[in-house]
């Protein structure tokens, strides 16, 4: 696990929180105004790291004091939010972020005008006390991945029960449901039958490769990502990596906007630099749909919009995009003017994607099975 998020216990987690009060208390004391440091967070300060490859926050600090009332607003907020956080751990609780929201109700300045701003400082506390969301007890709204394939996890449950589940054989067509939290004090990682796992954007494809038992037939676990994956899909996916040292493969479609997915995957995203190294799988490898496949398999197509033309632009230069590799997709992709959709795959019949495309393309990554 990384270093950049050590998991905290409970004790650990209030005194971190309590860290964050005593800065505020201390400076009072001597007569100041209280204030909170956290460092910068906006572009500028966060860099690409090439050793880790994921995003970093740098050293830049800002400091956050009473001098104006919205500051002092923001400093009394987070006292809220500590003292709301330290009552769920004790009382074994949990809360959702739209739920802390609209508990601001009642906290008079301190209410939150928007979620997006009691989700801010929500991470905010991430940072400055490098504890987790999820040892904060809270959750957010998005379900997690569905997960189908031969591979046993233990979970507890709200009795504080282990229930033994195999991906494959104890659930449904619909799969595993990934909880938002996914650490070993909820879930543990048992045993495995496989030999990768593929995370898949769309639900259909998702859907389309369960009925014709691509899992079984391929040995793989399959992982729907349900679009911009959750944190807890990142981060099951990392541990799978990490503890059965299984390749991640991701399938998706062919558009910047599914590239990006990719990357959120692989390296990590601005908006959670300050725990990318413990979400990220660097390991991870792009399947397809590539640019190039819709050339080679004369696939159906749609036209670039002007969005996706500035999302491919802004894409050359971003580090997450810098290989050789992602710089001819996406510049063939300029040429072609063209992206294309995981069912597109569907115009040579529903069992091509998986009696010949995907054979052919895990085949030239290493990963055949026939």
């Amino acid at each position: 696990m990384s270093d950049a998020a050590p998991r905290r216990n409970k004790e650990q987690v209030v005194e971190a929180l309590h860290d964050v009060a005593a800065e505020m208390h201390n400076k009072m004391q001597r007569g100041d105004p209280p204030r909170m440091t956290l460092p910068v967070r906006s572009k500028s300060n966060i860099s690409f790291d090439n050793r880790l490859g994921v995003f970093k926050y740098g050293k830049k600090k800002t400091v956050r004091d009473a001098t104006s009332l919205g500051s002092a607003r923001q400093l009394l907020r987070t006292l809220h939010i500590t003292e709301f956080i330290e009552e769920m751990i004790d009382n074994g609780k949990s809360s959702t972020l739209r739920e802390m929201y609209y508990i601001s109700e009642a906290w008079g300045h301190g209410k939150f005008g928007t979620q997006n701003e009691s989700n801010n400082l929500a991470e905010d506390l991430e940072i400055v006390t490098k504890c987790l969301r999820e040892d904060f007890k809270l959750r957010p709204e998005e379900d997690g991945a569905r997960i189908i394939g031969n591979i046993t996890v233990e979970e507890r449950n709200r009795r504080g029960d282990w229930m033994r589940i195999n991906c494959r054989d104890d659930v449904g067509d619909s799969g595993y449901g990934v909880p938002y939290n996914v650490e070993s004090e909820k879930l543990r990682l048992v045993d495995e039958d496989i030999d990768f796992v593929m995370a898949i954007e769309t639900g259909g494809m998702f859907d389309r490769l369960i009925e014709n038992g691509f899992d079984e037939e391929a040995r793989c676990a399959l992982v729907h990502l349900k679009g911009q994956p959750a944190r807890s899909t990142r981060r099951i996916m990392r541990r799978i990596s990490d503890e059965w040292k299984k390749p991640i493969v991701v399938f998706a479609d062919c558009d910047p906007w599914s590239f990006r997915i990719f990357a959120s995957i692989a390296y990590g995203a601005i908006k959670t630099a300050h725990i990318s190294e413990y979400l990220a799988t660097k390991e991870a490898t792009y399947l397809g749909i590539t640019a190039d496949d819709i050339l080679a398999y004369d696939l159906p197509s749609d036209d670039l919009t002007k969005q996706d033309t500035g999302a491919l632009e802004a894409e050359l230069s971003d580090p997450r995009f810098s290989s050789g590799y992602w710089q001819e997709q996406i510049k063939l992709m300029q040429e072609m003017g063209k992206k294309a959709e995981q069912q597109s795959l569907a115009k040579y019949g529903l069992d091509f994607v998986t009696d010949t495309y995907l054979p052919e393309k895990l085949d030239a990554i290493g990963l055949g099975y026939r």
